[in-house]
């Protein structure tokens, strides 16, 4: 199957994407807004490549090969022979209608448009085209070059071609796919995280427990691999709170709504392993 993919965000999860279509053999565009994000993004690409070559899970031909598969731009409109597209930019909705308008009038007619949001409805992003039927979720998980699922979300008028599409290209390029059949806010992983993390940090937040003595709680009483805290400082406590503002924002549902420690964490900056300190300090 594999074809012409155009990755729009060259971020940790655009760029993994990325990785993962080219070593699949996909010709890859990696577009983001200004040289210096792709140049990370591709530089992010090339030591995960090398990484993989250094423990002999690739050879190094293979590597290489992958990484001139990938070719980074700042043009949108080099997204115009895309067989799919994914959008893997921030989680902001009005963001993701800019893009996927743009999208609408580059690309060709029977081109997926997929988006990479793990909160936003995809109706909603949808909305902002003229052809919904071709727009999907596609949820992947990060790291993508280790994680292997992809969450498949059905909007209201996504094609029954769309989501065979995107599931054989999801499945090409190594990803176990799961189809959520209703376009809620969340979709199933993320609210599940979201609900459970939101309580952990009440927890912790009141004084009940320690931080650490939650997380080792869900690893051997549940057999986590990794507890809710720590998910939290690995996904980022911004991306964390922005994902359960908009399921909040859409369910009123109680049990999203972010206690007060997550909000002043994201305010102050304390946002996990990408900054240095979160729920754990990563010094």
């Amino acid at each position: 199957m594999a074809g012409r993919l155009a990755v729009v965000g060259a971020g940790l999860m655009g760029s993994g994407i990325a990785q993962v279509a080219a070593q699949a053999g996909w010709q890859v565009t990696l577009r983001d807004l200004d040289d210096a994000a792709t140049k990370r993004g591709l530089e992010g690409i090339q030591r995960s490549l090398e990484k993989f070559a250094e423990k002999g899970k690739i050879s190094s031909a293979d590597a290489e090969a992958a990484l001139g598969r990938i070719t980074p731009t700042t043009d949108l409109g080099a997204a115009a022979d895309a067989d799919i597209v994914v959008e893997a930019v921030f989680e902001k909705l009005e963001l993701k209608h800019e893009i996927f308008r743009a999208l609408d009038k580059i690309c060709k007619a029977d081109a997926v448009l997929a988006t990479n949001t793990s909160a936003i409805p995809v109706t909603q992003i949808a909305a902002a085209t003229e052809r919904p039927e071709s727009v999907v979720g596609t949820h992947f998980f990060s790291p993508v070059p280790m994680m292997k699922l992809c969450e498949l979300v059905r909007g209201y008028k996504t094609s029954d071609a769309t989501i065979g599409t995107a599931r054989a290209f999801a499945e090409e390029i190594g990803k176990t796919v799961v189809v959520v059949n209703r376009d809620t806010a969340g979709f199933v992983t993320t609210r599940l995280i979201c609900a459970l993390v939101m309580e952990a940090v009440s927890l912790v937040e009141s004084g009940v427990i320690s931080a650490e003595d939650l997380d080792n709680a869900c690893k051997l009483g549940f057999g986590h691999a990794m507890g809710p805290l720590a998910t939290v400082d690995l996904t980022g406590v911004d991306v964390l709170l922005n994902a359960t503002r908009n399921i909040y924002t859409d369910t009123a549902d109680e049990k999203f709504f972010p206690p007060e420690l997550l909000q002043r964490m994201a305010a102050a900056g304390d946002l996990g392993r990408k900054t240095g300190q979160g729920f754990y300090s990563h010094g």
